[in-house]
């Protein structure tokens, strides 16, 4: 599983049982703890999962209130505790967060939806987040073209890379080089 996915994931435990026990964040850190103790006891970027989790709390309001008026048919306490929170990660994601471009984090809250929510959680959660990025292109759009900026900086330099020019030395290092005429001829024969 990947990383980011995994984070995600025990995100998305740890607002559950903090949405669960009624949103009490005096137990949030001993939930995150044990999330991660329980289920991945030997990963290595909780970072990711904690930015996630914290960016949801430090935004609950907005974030609520977006879920509020693009769910209008489901009022927020009657929409199940995983279809809410993985609204709640892709909308921070989404909207808050500057290093995930906006269809990364639809998808990935889908994905979460599909793995965890019910069969119709994975279009509601779509059809949600859809609606809110239509709505709040303007306030994307500045994101997503600095995010494509910065990607293709990376591959120029990863392309520049002394790791990725190959010198004719180390093509034939690499078993790319050429037989002798005489040698082929010999095998031939």
């Amino acid at each position: 599983m990947a990383n980011r996915y995994l984070s995600r994931t025990l995100a998305l435990q740890t607002l559950y049982s903090w949405d669960f026990n009624a949103g009490d964040k005096g137990v949030l850190e001993d939930m995150m703890a044990y999330n991660f103790e329980e289920f991945a006891p030997a990963f290595d970027d909780a970072g990711f999962a904690k930015h996630i989790i914290e960016g949801v709390l430090a935004n609950i309001e907005e974030i609520n209130g977006l879920i509020v008026k693009y769910a209008p048919e489901w009022p927020l306490e009657q929409i199940t505790i995983i279809d809410r929170n993985a609204l709640r990660i892709g909308i921070f994601e989404m909207l808050y967060d500057q290093d995930i471009p906006c269809r990364v984090a639809i998808n990935e809250a889908i994905e979460i939806a599909k793995a965890y929510g019910g069969p119709s959680s994975s279009k509601f959660v779509n059809g949600v987040l859809g609606s809110i990025f239509k709505d709040h292109f303007e306030r994307v759009r500045e994101k997503e073209e600095r995010l494509e900026v910065v990607m293709k900086e990376k591959k120029k330099k990863d392309e520049e890379s002394p790791e990725n020019i190959k010198a004719p030395a180390d093509l034939a290092e690499k078993g790319a080089h050429e037989v002798p005429l005489e040698a082929e001829e010999e095998a031939i024969a």
